[in-house]
């Protein structure tokens, strides 16, 4: 623990244990002395944290109006990919199918050394230890769980952009911490012990905007990060679906780059899926990078909660993240589906904001959010309202490149027939 950040040891320490509340988990010797058992037939069961409903359960109304369109339902509401798994990457599970044994938690050492391969190879990023690489059972588990193994709880904050991912929220309320948007640091005010966040959420590409972060932009987070000992963590899983013209890189750049941390790579995690870039959604292949302090720490409490991607998934990571042919063809796809898509949506009277990265048009016709998707779902479209991922995207939608070819140019044909 001797590496850790000024004001960081609070953060890094054990997850709290449970405690007897008087809810349903049973003790293994019975209930406290002190405590009565509950009555035959009574049920004790534990409050959940207060959160929110799941969003896209109430598309289900538009969801219902664009599938009775002739034609049937283009659903460009969700970034499911929908091309087929590489076949790199699926001969590389079916290898490791006899697998009677359990993972590890950790990964092999193959795995870890792949990422950090794949780091200097593709982003900019040459100095990754392989001790602090960590496989995850996709990305959204450790988005959702990250505060609670940290070991934050009631009386911390966890930061996260005005517009973003609601996993983020979802996350810091699991954890019984307080979630606060966060909109530039100098909204922050003045830090003090109450309000300083103990983890700090960057999403670059940005789910849902596609907007990207800037190397300076970074530099300028850490360095207020490491003064206010606070942990940065940025999710970067659109970062290979790069469509700026003048990118200085191969990818969108990384929280660990050099020029964003001086050399070091203290207090700092990478958040990365190659759900999108791989075609992998169904396999859960993910993983996170950075400072080795805090991935052991990570590690240790993933030990014990049994969180261990499965031994066939990891050698299927491994084949994924060391072949950039795949990922360069897959991209294509995607490029051209966004040109098709983005001509039709303008020509609607959408306006694209951003979106210069990632899986997604950010579009707007100056209008409550509900508004265009009620239009669009006449025409046969569904999309995600801006609203699901904060009230400052409440006049925007998000639509998802992920759709057949042919799905996007029925799409583009509705939109153009006005």
């Amino acid at each position: 623990m001797g590496r850790l950040l000024q004001g960081q040891r609070r953060v890094l320490r054990r997850p709290r244990q449970p405690r007897w509340c008087g809810q349903a988990r049973c003790h293994p010797q019975g209930p406290p002395a002190d405590r009565r058992p509950a009555p035959a037939g009574a049920r004790r069961v534990r409050s959940p944290r207060a959160l929110p409903d799941f969003p896209w359960d109430s598309l289900a109304p538009s969801k219902e109006r664009a599938s009775a369109v002739a034609g049937g339902i283009v659903d460009l509401s969700v970034g499911t990919p929908v091309d087929p798994t590489p076949q790199v990457v699926q001969d590389a599970l079916r290898s490791a199918a006899d697998a009677p044994g359990y993972p590890q938690t950790w990964g092999t050492p193959a795995l870890r050394e792949a990422v950090a391969g794949w780091f200097a190879r593709r982003r900019g990023v040459p100095d990754v230890d392989p001790d602090g690489v960590l496989p995850t059972i996709g990305s959204k588990e450790l988005v959702a769980w990250l505060p609670t193994l940290l070991g934050l709880g009631p009386g911390d904050v966890v930061g996260f952009p005005r517009i973003a991912y609601p996993t983020y929220d979802v996350g810091a309320r699991l954890a019984g911490a307080t979630p606060q948007v966060v909109d530039g640091l100098t909204a922050l005010g003045p830090m003090t012990a109450s309000t300083t966040p103990k983890l700090l959420w960057l999403n670059t590409p940005s789910n849902p905007t596609g907007k990207v972060l800037g190397v300076e932009h970074l530099a300028k987070v850490v360095a207020w990060a490491r003064q206010h000992g606070v942990v940065v963590a940025s999710d970067e899983c659109y970062a290979e679906l790069d469509w700026r013209d003048d990118a200085e890189g191969l990818t969108t750049p990384s929280i660990l780059d050099p020029r964003v941390t001086g050399g070091s790579h203290e207090g700092l995690l990478a958040v990365y899926s190659l759900s999108k870039q791989s075609n992998l959604a169904g396999y859960r292949a993910a993983f996170a990078a950075g400072d080795p302090a805090l991935v052991k720490q990570l590690l240790e409490v993933r030990k014990h909660a049994g969180m261990i991607p499965p031994w066939p998934v990891q050698v299927a990571l491994t084949a994924a993240i060391g072949d950039d042919a795949h990922v360069a063809e897959q991209k294509q796809r995607y490029a051209a589906r966004r040109a098709v898509l983005r001509s039709a949506v303008e020509g609607f009277g959408l306006r694209i904001d951003e979106s210069e990265a990632g899986l997604y048009l950010w579009a707007t016709r100056d209008e409550d959010c509900w508004t265009t998707v009620d239009q669009l779902a006449q025409r046969g479209i569904l999309v995600a309202p801006g609203a699901f991922y904060g009230e400052a995207g409440r006049q925007h939608v998000r639509i998802a490149l992920t759709a057949s070819d042919e799905r996007i140019a029925t799409a583009a044909e509705r939109l153009r027939a006005g």
